[in-house]
């Protein structure tokens, strides 16, 4: 056997057994023996923490929904997209469906009839009826419905929408009300955001000019936010908006709906509320804003409020609201801040 050994630069061959007066010589490591060994001498690597956990155990008991959510309708197609995924629930016993603004669920399209279809809730179950509609109501694979009962994951097609019905012990069901719910809250404060503002407002004004009833809004900006957040940085800007959702909060009434309108705005929209009971409202608000103790890094900052009221009147839209308040505001910051400012009718 030959085996290459290096000398003087130039690789050259010596018969084993021949070297050292002829004692046999001991075989040269190939390059691979080397590294195995150079490797079994250093100590054994870590294992990585993730490696060390068993994996657990679990039965299809377990990965059942634990809770039971809401019966609900959800709407999958329909051509206005802002309406995708909107989720109904079914509380009560009986839910009206139309175009018409008295239905508990109000489909704004031509070919949607006033009183289109109604779910009627008996002995655990729901059931879907049509009302005499001049598109007809129909389940799935357009079955007509005349007074059919709905199962789990059925399709109610009404005019150009189409609903999924599904039942609170769905995991589907959660998934929608988890999904809907991040869709119309503000992710900082955890109060309603902007969308879900206008669609209280949108409720909330054909119902106060249905039934001659009185509704205020509350436009609400931190004075001087700005200071905040150039002196402790935005994080702590973030602590006082959150911070602030919860005094405000602490006030308004359960029917009462309190929203980030955006950035340091906030809005509550007031049903049933005269502009002088706004108003007291807002001057309590803004004195509880004031008196609250905020801390920032270990540090007590003072934080006071603007507000500016407004009640709906005949020539307002939606829009309209909104910018009667603001105005309103903004009267409030010019003339001096932490003040409360009402529409003049």
């Amino acid at each position: 056997m030959w085996l290459p050994l290096p000398h003087g630069g130039h690789a050259s061959t010596t018969p084993v057994g021949a070297l050292s007066g002829g004692r046999p010589a001991v075989r040269r490591s190939t390059l691979a023996e080397a590294v195995i060994r150079s490797r079994q001498r250093k100590s054994p690597p870590k294992v990585d923490s993730d490696h060390d956990i068993k994996t657990r155990v679990t039965t299809l008991e377990e990965l059942k929904v634990k809770r039971k959510g809401e019966d609900c309708l959800v709407v999958i197609y329909t051509p206005t997209q802002a309406n995708l995924g909107q989720r109904y629930v079914l509380h009560k016993d009986v839910t009206s469906i139309g175009r018409d603004r008295e239905n508990d669920i109000v489909l704004d399209s031509d070919s949607v009839s006033r009183r289109h279809a109604k779910l009627e809730h008996r002995d655990g179950h729901f059931y879907v009826i049509d009302l005499d509609s001049t598109n007809g109501t129909f389940l799935n694979d357009d079955t007509p419905v005349t007074a059919n009962q709905m199962r789990r994951g059925d399709q109610l097609k009404i005019g150009d929408t189409i609903f999924k019905y599904l039942s609170g012990s769905d995991v589907e069901a959660q998934y929608h009300e988890t999904i809907f719910n991040m869709t119309i809250t503000d992710g900082l404060t955890d109060i309603s955001n902007k969308k879900q503002l206008d669609n209280v407002l949108d409720k909330e004004m054909p119902r106060a000019r249905r039934h001659n009833r009185e509704l205020s809004l509350l436009m609400i900006d931190i004075d001087h936010f700005k200071s905040v957040n150039d002196t402790y940085g935005h994080l702590a800007g973030d602590t006082v908006l959150r911070e602030l959702a919860g005094v405000l909060q602490k006030r308004l009434r359960e029917d009462d709906s309190l929203g980030r309108y955006g950035g340091e705005e906030f809005c509550a929209i007031l049903p049933e509320t005269s502009l002088a009971g706004a108003v007291q409202i807002a001057e309590e608000l803004r004195l509880m804003v004031e008196r609250h103790v905020f801390m920032v890094e270990g540090e007590k900052i003072l934080v006071t409020i603007s507000l500016g009221a407004a009640e709906l009147n005949d020539d307002m839209d939606r829009k309209g609201f909104y910018k009667a308040a603001d105005e309103m505001l903004y009267e409030a910051k010019r003339s001096g801040r932490n003040r409360v400012c009402p529409q003049v009718r």
